[in-house]
C-alpha cells in the first residue's frame, strides 16, 4: 500500500477555508459582544495550534525522511522548511492580536486581526501549494504507509481527544465521498466510533455557532 498524500491535501483544504471565512466573521463582531468574540476567538486559537502542529510534524517527521531518501531535493526540502519559519512569524503576530483582542473587545483589535490572519492566508497558501505540487509526490514515492500514518498519528495526540473530534470533522467537511472513505479508513477505531457517536453533532453545533447559521 502507498501513502495516503491526498489525506494532506485535505488537511490544507482545513487551513484555506478557515483563513477564507475567519476573517470576515471577526470584523462584523460587534463590540463587547463578549459571547460572539469568545466563539470566534476559540476557533482562531484552534486553527493557530492545528497549524503549529501540522508544520511542527512535517519539521520533525517528514523533512528529515525525504532528505535521506531523495538528497537530490535537498534544496526544496530546504525551502519548504524555510517557508514554515517564515509561516510561523505571521502565527505569533496572530497569536499576539488575538490575546489583544480577547482582552479588550474592541472592533480596531478584531480588525487589526483580521488583517493579520489575511496575511497568513497569503504567506500559507504560497507554501501550500507548492507542498502539493513538489513534496507529495515525492512523499508517495518514497515514504512508507506507516511513515506517513505518522504524521495524522502525531496530529492526533498533539491536539487532545475533544479538539481531534473537531480536527476530524474540519477534515471531513470538504472531503469527497471517496476521500471520506479512505480518510477514515486510517482514523483509529476507538476515534471512529467516537466520531460517529458524538463527533459529527458536535461538530456541526459547533460550527453554526462559529459561522452565525440560524
Amino acid at each position: 500500500m502507498v501513502a495516503f498524500v491526498q489525506e494532506m491535501v485535505m488537511v490544507h483544504r482545513v487551513f484555506r477555508r478557515e483563513l477564507r471565512l475567519l476573517p470576515p466573521l471577526i470584523r462584523r463582531v460587534r463590540p463587547n459582544d463578549a459571547v460572539r468574540l469568545a466563539v470566534l476567538a476559540d476557533a482562531v486559537d484552534d486553527l493557530l495550534l492545528g497549524l503549529h502542529v501540522h508544520h511542527t510534524g512535517e519539521d520533525e517527521l517528514l523533512w528529515p525522511t525525504l532528505l535521506s531518501r531523495v538528497p537530490l531535493e535537498k534544496a526544496l526540502i530546504s525551502r519548504m522548511h524555510g517557508q514554515h519559519e517564515q509561516v510561523a512569524v505571521h502565527v505569533e503576530a496572530a497569536t499576539k492580536l488575538l490575546t489583544q483582542w480577547r482582552g479588550t473587545g474592541d472592533a480596531a483589535d478584531g480588525g487589526r486581526l483580521a488583517d493579520a490572519l489575511d496575511d497568513l492566508a497569503i504567506a500559507l497558501g504560497e507554501h501550500l501549494t507548492e507542498e502539493e505540487q513538489h513534496i507529495l509526490p515525492l512523499a508517495e514515492r518514497h515514504l512508507t504507509e506507516r511513515e506517513w500514518a505518522m504524521l495524522g498519528q502525531h496530529g492526533l495526540a498533539a491536539m487532545g481527544r475533544a479538539r481531534a473530534l473537531m480536527t476530524l470533522g474540519a477534515i471531513l467537511e470538504d472531503a469527497t465521498p471517496r476521500e471520506r472513505a479512505q480518510f477514515l479508513h486510517t482514523v483509529p477505531r476507538p476515534a471512529r466510533i467516537a466520531w460517529y457517536l458524538v463527533g459529527r453533532r458536535r461538530y456541526r453545533e459547533a460550527m453554526r455557532r462559529r459561522r452565525d447559521v440560524a
